[in-house]
């Protein structure tokens, strides 16, 4: 993110209050730096979607990547983003609510323009990629948190990572996963005891293999 650039922030719009809330919480987990608004429910509290709701929500975001569970929500979406003065500010994204959320939140605290975000989250909709092992430097690293490289502790790597001008591999038994991509982490199924392999190369290896080491040395800040 360019100094002075507005971070963008997501918008999560669902039939149930509860389930919209439930993936703002998740989402604002994984990135606590962007701002992460549910719009759900009716305005009486009942399963539907609120026009002036989402309205409420994207005028509170600002720059926003947009998800929605349900094909009437992306409708009430599209009208609440026509009335904006500026829609262009504003991605409606088709991808699964909770991952794609949760990669969006990752990539827009990485600084990642609206673009970029809206990829993301697209992205979380297929099989992670399997990364090809980086030539270069490689450490071995044994977790010591309880619950290893999931949720939480996989976003902070990914974030940390994606600052770094390295491409890193984090590989457990026969898998493979980018070391930015936080889905991909979390698809290793490392836990805690599990000893996973880091490789980096590019400009800050070093520095990657370092972050990763101190990351994993401090339980991942839990």
């Amino acid at each position: 993110m360019h100094d002075g650039a507005e971070r963008v922030g997501l918008v999560v719009v669902s039939h149930s209050a509860r389930l919209a809330a439930g993936v703002a919480e998740v989402a604002g987990q994984m990135a606590p730096d962007v701002t992460v608004a549910a719009a759900g429910g009716t305005a009486d509290g009942g399963i539907g979607t609120d026009f002036d709701a989402v309205s409420e929500a994207l005028a509170r975001v600002g720059a926003a990547a947009v998800l929605y569970d349900l094909g009437s929500a992306r409708m009430v979406a599209e009208l609440a983003v026509e009335s904006l003065d500026d829609p262009s500010r504003v991605v409606l994204v088709d991808a699964p609510l909770v991952e794609g959320a949760v990669a969006a939140a990752v990539a827009a605290q990485g600084g990642a323009d609206l673009a970029a975000v809206a990829s993301a989250a697209r992205a979380a909709g297929s099989e992670p990629e399997v990364a090809a092992p980086a030539e270069g430097e490689e450490i071995r690293v044994r977790l010591t948190n309880e619950i290893g490289l999931h949720a939480r502790p996989a976003a902070l790597t990914a974030r940390t990572l994606s600052e770094l001008d390295a491409s890193v591999t984090v590989r457990f038994g026969d898998k493979s996963a980018d070391g930015t991509s936080v889905l991909a982490l979390m698809a290793l199924g490392a836990r805690g005891g599990d000893e996973v392999v880091v490789s980096a190369t590019g400009r800050q290896s070093d520095d990657a293999l370092r972050a990763f080491a101190d990351l994993a040395a401090r339980d991942f800040d839990e």
